[in-house]
């Protein structure tokens, strides 16, 4: 069964996660420091962190900044704070979910179950255009023969434009195909992940614009812009 990592500095909190994981078929570890967390994942990969915002030692968004700077794994916000602007950073820098304290124990262990069925492999269709190229199993794609520096969600975003063109997708969309729940108010901050691929195509071709933006109702890939 896949693990989680709990990093969470109040033990209640953290024995109600257990309890509830554990009842559900997860295995779990408890750490109650950012850092050691950071450490412990180079030494035991977890399958998901479930990641407190308020720790001792360090934020749980710098925990976070380290953790992705050598890792991909899943990551759950934990916090008391309810603020859009704590949503949106959170996926910024890497999240997949937010949950707000206080929360039902049963309704995590869903999200955990919903985010780790997000992160199955889905099927890597071949990009329908020449100046793209995906690569399935490197996780890769490449733009004019030059490959691009992508980070999960990036990837994902660009493959789900790429692989319908011209198709509108809705924020709402995306999100989706990044493997973030579309109800934990994330839908803003496509448009920051949007704008880093289209910084990191235009160092490659300074002059196309493949991604194009449909005001109102969201963004498309045009071939003839690539």
């Amino acid at each position: 069964m896949p693990h989680i990592l709990i990093v969470e500095d109040e033990a209640a909190i953290a024995d109600t996660l257990i309890y509830a994981l554990q009842s559900d078929g997860f295995t779990t570890s408890w750490l109650g420091l950012g850092q050691a967390a950071v450490e412990h994942q180079r030494r035991t990969p977890a399958d998901l962190i479930i990641l407190d915002i308020g720790l001792p030692d360090i934020t749980g968004f710098e925990a976070c900044k380290q953790l992705r700077r050598f890792s991909e794994v899943p990551v759950m916000f934990l916090s008391a704070r309810n603020g859009e602007i704590d949503r949106v950073v959170g996926l910024e820098i890497g999240a997949d979910d937010y949950v707000v304290k206080p929360f039902s124990p049963r309704e995590v262990t869903a999200r955990v179950r919903a985010i780790l069925k997000r992160m199955l492999p889905r099927p890597i269709a071949v990009a329908p255009s020449e100046v793209f190229q995906i690569d399935s199993e490197r996780v890769q794609i490449s733009y004019r023969g030059q490959p691009v520096s992508l980070t999960r969600h990036e990837f994902r975003l660009l493959h789900c434009l790429l692989e319908q063109p011209e198709r509108v997708f809705s924020r709402e969309q995306l999100l989706d195909a990044v493997g973030v729940a579309a109800d934990a108010g994330y839908e803003r901050s496509i448009d920051s992940h949007i704008k880093s691929l289209r910084a990191k195509l235009r160092l490659i071709a300074a002059d196309a614009e493949p991604i194009q933006t449909h005001r109102g109702l969201g963004y498309s890939f045009s071939p003839g812009h690539s």
